[in-house]
């Protein structure tokens, strides 16, 4: 898949205990993200933080808290990151959702890679209505 030189960054700021249909939203929102065709999706665990509540939320051992901050980060185009909002705002209803434009420096995968399950070898979703490259020998 090829991004463009300039692609944007959503941040979902959520904590890991927040959940959506009975599954946590972290997965839930990859999950989705993954189903409309994105280039990726990432989960950052915080070791501590807190969000408009200020509620601490922290991994101290002696303040042992099951709802840490996650953040979900996901790069793509204007285009894709615009048809994936709707989701979010639905699904996220206790966060932050922030984005910006980011320069889009190196996106690579391996050719050879094990396609993901219903993905043919080399092929790329049909959203991203891309096909692999191969590096230049």
């Amino acid at each position: 898949m090829k991004l463009p030189s300039e692609g944007f960054l959503v941040r979902i700021y959520i904590g890991e205990g927040d959940r959506w249909h009975h599954r946590p939203l972290y997965e839930a929102i990859v999950l989705k993200a993954r189903e409309l065709g994105m280039a990726g999706a990432t989960v950052l665990r915080g070791p501590m933080g807190f969000g408009a509540n200020s509620r601490l939320h922290t991994a101290k051992i002696l303040r042992l808290s099951e709802d840490l901050p996650l953040i979900i980060e996901i790069v793509d185009s204007k285009e894709r990151i615009d048809a994936l909002l709707p989701h979010i705002d639905t699904m996220v209803q206790e966060g932050l959702v922030t984005m910006e434009r980011v320069q889009v420096i190196l996106y690579r995968h391996d050719n050879n890679a094990t396609p993901a399950p219903g993905v043919a070898p080399g092929a790329v979703s049909p959203a991203a209505g891309q096909t692999p490259q191969k590096p230049a020998s």
